[in-house]
């Protein structure tokens, strides 16, 4: 009998914590959404004492989400503890998922608390945890560069306390996979109560062994729950990649021995999905989702695989969602073809008002371009505009002038709170002089510290999809805006990053 391997998704936590990756909760809302689509078994919502936009985000999924479990991030306290379950109320399956550092430097350093403080904190937390939800997760923070001697008491005396699942994580990305399995196993061989929770690993990717370690953990150490992203998603070097686990332990079946809940199907939409809300572009070489992960150069590959698929090729493209990704839809498509085919994607709108827009502005696109693909359409509904989210900044027109030899001018038409403004400006290109035009009236102050151009489907007519990464006062965000005007799709993006800046949450540093 094999056993079953837990997937507990942070995306929409530890992913959020990538500089600029902070998402609105309507977009944390729809991702949810296709993790539910995906069955991801738990889904780790957000860290909601940490503002009041996490708050809200965590409620809203935890009383939208049926399927999956819904956990909230907390630190060891009771305010974070009572926040967390308040979130949760509404959730079919809840978890709070508590930690506190257990590492000599961190205890030392930034807890400033002794080991025996650290002790009966986690013991507190973790019995208080107990008292208003029974699913409870504790983890030690920077645990695998813990003394395994006072880590283990402290795990022992959580567990006793009603902790039912143990993730040791790796917070900084330092572990070796053989090292590191073997240190999962020798907790739960050394600890007596270990086989009364569920243990589970946390890998960084700062060396590049998030995937390698997680897997280690639980072939070499025992651990049945993995804890990743899509793609990879996360602070520094990110955190292990959810579709790879995934596809190493149904690919190598033969080895692991494990069942997974997990519709790979979906993992394609998933990943397209938090590209595009967050801007972080997938790199054409990344594994399984990758624009190239099935693509084959080589002459000798193409004459295999065309001879027979598996001479080159480990998993099918359909397998994790790849496919003829064209729609039949143009703008004679009717309404309820395009709710169809916004349902195969996994996108759910929350209004009637929301559905008309997006299809307002799917109708505009068929009419400039010939081909839509799915790319296009979650493009479309992952546009700040299309939610019913009231934004400051709201993009209307453009206008502008580039000519060789001429300096390019813009005219930009955008609303502020509703009412609309006018605003132009020179610049060294047309993008440059755009989005000098908003900003000379906006007067943000903000520093551009990244411009991005990505197409999101294969022709010229492409819509051209673009990150705007701004910091200001120390907040980094990103704005995506998607166009097949490229110039337009600019100008969404700053806009888009301007309503990011707007927002008054202020975060809590949470575990890495």
């Amino acid at each position: 009998m094999a056993d079953k391997l837990i997937i507990f998704d942070t995306t929409l936590r530890d992913g959020e914590q990538s500089p600029g990756a902070s998402m609105t909760k309507d977009e944390k809302l729809r991702i949810a959404r296709q993790l539910e689509r995906l069955k991801v078994d738990v889904i780790e919502a957000g860290f909601a004492a940490s503002s009041n936009g996490d708050f809200e985000a965590v409620q809203a999924i935890a009383n939208a989400i049926r399927e999956s479990t819904i956990c909230s991030l907390s630190r060891a306290n009771d305010r974070d503890i009572s926040r967390a379950a308040e979130a949760l109320k509404g959730a079919a399956n809840a978890r709070i998922h508590t930690f506190i550092a257990t590492s000599a430097l961190h205890m030392e350093k930034k807890l400033r608390m002794t080991p025996d403080q650290v002790m009966e904190q986690a013991k507190q937390s973790v019995r208080f945890a107990r008292n208003l939800v029974a699913d409870i997760e504790f983890s030690p923070e920077d645990g695998y560069r813990s003394d395994p001697d006072f880590l283990c008491r402290v795990l022992e005396a959580v567990i006793n306390e009603g902790a039912t699942t143990i993730n040791v994580p790796d917070t900084v990305g330092y572990a070796i996979p053989e090292l590191y399995g073997n240190f999962i196993k020798t907790l739960r061989e050394r600890i007596p109560n270990s086989d009364k929770a569920i243990w589970s690993v946390h890998c960084h990717n700062d060396l590049g062994m998030a995937v390698a370690n997680s897997l280690a953990g639980v072939k070499i150490g025992g651990a049945r729950q993995v804890e990743c992203t899509i793609n990879g998603l996360g602070e520094r070097a990110g955190n292990c990649s959810l579709e790879e686990v995934v596809m190493a332990v149904k690919t190598r079946r033969d080895y692991f021995n494990l069942d997974l809940n997990i519709d790979t199907q979906h993992i394609l939409a998933a990943s397209r999905m938090v590209s595009q809300t967050t801007g972080f572009v997938v790199q054409p070489n990344k594994a399984v989702v990758g624009a190239n992960a099935f693509a084959h150069a080589s002459g000798i590959h193409q004459d295999g695989v065309l001879k027979a698929r598996d001479t080159y090729e480990i998993m099918r493209a359909e397998d994790v969602g790849w496919s003829a990704n064209k729609i039949v839809l143009g703008k004679l498509s009717g309404r309820n073809a395009f709710k169809q085919r916004l349902q195969e994607l996994g996108v759910s709108l929350d209004s009637e008002t929301e559905v008309n827009t997006a299809f307002t502005r799917f109708k505009e696109l068929a009419d400039r371009k010939s081909e839509i693909f799915d790319e296009d359409i979650l493009a479309l509904v992952s546009d700040e505009s299309v939610t019913s989210e009231k934004e400051q900044y709201g993009f209307v027109s453009l206008f502008q002038q580039s000519e060789t030899g001429e300096q390019p001018r813009a005219r930009i038409v955008f609303t502020i709170d509703g009412q609309e403004v006018r605003s132009e400006s020179d610049g060294n290109g047309p993008v440059d002089a755009s989005l000098k035009a908003i900003e000379s009236h906006v007067k943000s102050g903000a520093e551009m510290v990244l411009y991005s151009v990505n197409a999101i489907s294969g022709s010229t007519e492409s819509q051209g999809e673009v990150t705007v990464r701004l910091q200001n006062s120390g907040r980094v965000v990103n704005g995506v805006g998607a166009d097949p005007d490229i110039v337009v799709a600019s100008a969404k993006a700053y806009l888009s990053a301007l309503n990011k800046l707007q927002s008054k949450a202020d975060r809590v540093a949470a575990q890495g």
